[in-house]
């Protein structure tokens, strides 16, 4: 297949804002559908040989559909690809790439404004002069939201890919000290300055994930590892929201177990109106959900369509570049 004669067929568009698809429509035959249900993907592949998807989901069904026959590559607008049976592709010889890193900057950054959240209470102090708290205090500043200072806490990273590893850099510009959690399956990870992922629990007094959802990590974070948190900590969560037993979380907030959480992602996305976790986020005082918006600067959105059109154009070259299946 040539470049030219290519055909692309865009699921979820609208998942990348109004960052133009003009790099794509100039050079190959596209179709671009904002959103797709889960009942459309199957329609919507036919006669197209590319699917460019961020988060609609591809599985063993659809690509055994008839729809299906001429899908050779399944370009995936993201890092991870949990959204992929990757198996499945393989045995219908469909290519699965993705763009690694191309938000590391923009998640980084995200998550350091969660903590520095969880730890200043800008947004409530904020939110407190606007009500015209400040006005009626009798001293000078209002201490409703007592602030922590970073320096020298310790800030467990779970994941320590292109993200984790930013974090770590930013964070340690404030003064934090780092624990990085070992692979369970590496026993070299503690011998490389790494510490079980146990030991990170309780000592460190913020916990940020930032590995992948897989069935070892599904639930990672669950009643028993909260029971070995520090009171005092604090959970960020920038990765899969499946990575935490978002039941569990809810009861250890509410007992106060941790301190506190913010979450930018949850299990169902966008959720479901009686999901338990914003049901929770609007009682809870000591729980902070953004809208799954850590990766979405502006400069992350370019770098990704471009990564996407790289990944194509050597595909349809006959070469490999970030093929995870």
């Amino acid at each position: 297949m040539s470049v030219p004669q290519a055909k692309i067929v865009f699921l979820d568009a609208a998942t990348y804002g109004d960052v133009s698809l003009a790099r794509f429509t100039a050079l190959w035959d596209c179709t671009i559908h904002q959103t797709t249900k889960a009942n459309q993907t199957a329609q919507r592949l036919a006669a197209h040989g590319i699917a460019v998807t961020n988060k609609v989901e591809i599985d063993e069904p659809i690509l055994n559909s008839p729809e299906a026959r001429d899908l050779k590559l399944i370009a995936v607008a993201a890092t991870g690809t949990d959204i992929i049976d990757r198996l499945a592709a393989v045995k219908h010889g469909v290519r699965v790439c993705n763009v690694p890193g191309y938000a590391t900057e923009s998640v980084a950054q995200f998550t350091m404004a969660l903590i520095l959240e969880l730890s200043t209470r800008v947004g409530k102090y904020s939110d407190a002069v606007k009500r015209g708290d400040w006005e009626q205090s009798s001293v000078f500043a209002l201490l409703s939201y007592p602030a922590i200072e970073l320096k020298g806490k310790k800030l467990g990273i779970v994941g320590y890919g292109n993200i984790g590893r930013r974090v770590a850099e930013i964070a340690r510009g404030f003064g934090m000290e780092i624990l990085i959690a070992a692979r369970p399956e590496d026993s070299a990870s503690v011998i490389s300055h790494r510490v079980p992922i146990n030991d990170l629990l309780r000592q460190a007094d913020i916990v940020s994930l930032h590995c992948p959802l897989t069935p070892e990590t599904r639930n990672l974070i669950n009643q028993r590892s909260l029971s070995l948190m520090k009171p005092t900590a604090f959970l960020i969560n920038t990765a899969r929201g499946a990575l935490i037993d978002e039941t569990a979380l809810i009861d250890a907030l509410g007992k106060n177990l941790i301190s506190a959480a913010a979450l930018d992602v949850v299990t169902a996305e966008p959720p479901p109106l009686d999901h338990p976790i914003i049901r929770a986020a609007k009682t809870l005082d000591n729980l902070l959900v953004t809208p799954h918006t850590a990766w979405s600067a502006r400069e992350a959105r370019e770098r990704l369509l471009d990564e996407v059109k790289v990944n194509i154009a050597a595909f349809l070259r006959g070469e490999r570049r970030n093929l995870v299946a």
